[in-house]
């Protein structure tokens, strides 16, 4: 089915729609997403159906990149960028540090909860009291 649009683009047929509404359309489709469903690229696409298949490659890459950073600035607490990656808010808060050991996880978790705050708060107010006692 694929073969069949890409050869119908090459024709000179293409749908003219513009990247903003396109992103406008994958907004849309991550706000309805299902918990349960990855965020991804493919799956908007695949929700898109006929607009997705007909769009050009450059066109969804450039409305993914801007709804990505649109859908977490309307929706923070589903969504969060993990530098260029989209994930849910939820898998986010359980996600282990990538240079900290278990132990020193737990101890963070529990100096955060102590404090009343999230891990995440507590790094960076711990970061900024370190930078600024460096001065």
């Amino acid at each position: 089915m694929t073969e069949y649009f890409a050869q119908v683009r090459r024709a000179g047929f293409d749908i003219g729609l513009s990247t903003g509404k396109l992103t406008k359309a994958m907004v849309e489709v991550l706000s309805q997403l299902p918990p349960e469903l990855p965020p991804s690229k493919e799956v908007v696409v695949q929700h898109l159906g006929l607009l997705g298949q007909m769009s050009k490659t450059r066109d969804i890459d450039t409305a993914w990149n801007s709804a990505k950073r649109q859908v977490v600035r309307e929706h923070p607490d589903r969504f969060r960028l993990d530098g260029k990656i989209l994930r849910l808010a939820t898998a986010m808060e359980h996600r282990p540090r990538e240079k900290l050991s278990a132990a020193g996880q737990r101890r963070l978790a529990a100096l955060a909860t102590k404090e009343g705050m999230t891990p995440d708060e507590l790094l960076g107010r711990l970061i900024s009291s370190w930078r600024s006692a460096k001065r």
